[in-house]
């Protein structure tokens, strides 16, 4: 527990502050998740309005640095993506276009195929005390 007046008031504030940013993201994602299932059943036009709802939330929640105006903007326009038919889902983020591998010369294919040189055993420790002279 705070032991100041002012930490009890700061205690109270920072409180407050996470009750309104958890309602805050909690309603974005909401959003978020109406919009995706709407795009889902093929309904455009509400996922559309549902869109312009979630940018005004994201927004605001920028601007009271709930959430960074980075991750709001990437979040809009993934978002975007999604309704317009240009992505399959937010989730394939990282998802590229598979490629062929590339073909090894025969120096790589030396190069990799070769084991690592052995190390040599360790000597016994058997030797090592016969080695030292007993005082």
């Amino acid at each position: 527990m705070p032991h100041t007046r002012s930490a009890a008031k700061r205690y109270r504030q920072s409180e407050d502050r996470r009750v309104l940013n958890k309602d805050r993201l909690t309603e974005i994602k909401t959003l978020k998740k109406r919009i995706l299932r709407a795009v889902h059943d093929g309904e455009k036009d509400q996922a559309a309005t549902l869109y312009a709802s979630f940018s005004q939330r994201a927004d605001q929640a920028a601007s009271k640095n709930t959430m960074h105006p980075n991750a709001v903007a990437r979040a809009k326009s993934r978002l975007s993506q999604v309704i317009a038919g240009k992505r399959k889902s937010i989730l394939d983020i990282g998802a590229k276009a598979k490629t062929k591998p590339r073909a090894t010369t025969a120096a790589t294919a030396a190069a990799t195929a070769t084991a690592p040189a052995a190390k040599a055993p360790a000597k016994k420790t058997a030797e090592k005390a016969a080695k030292k002279p007993k005082a």
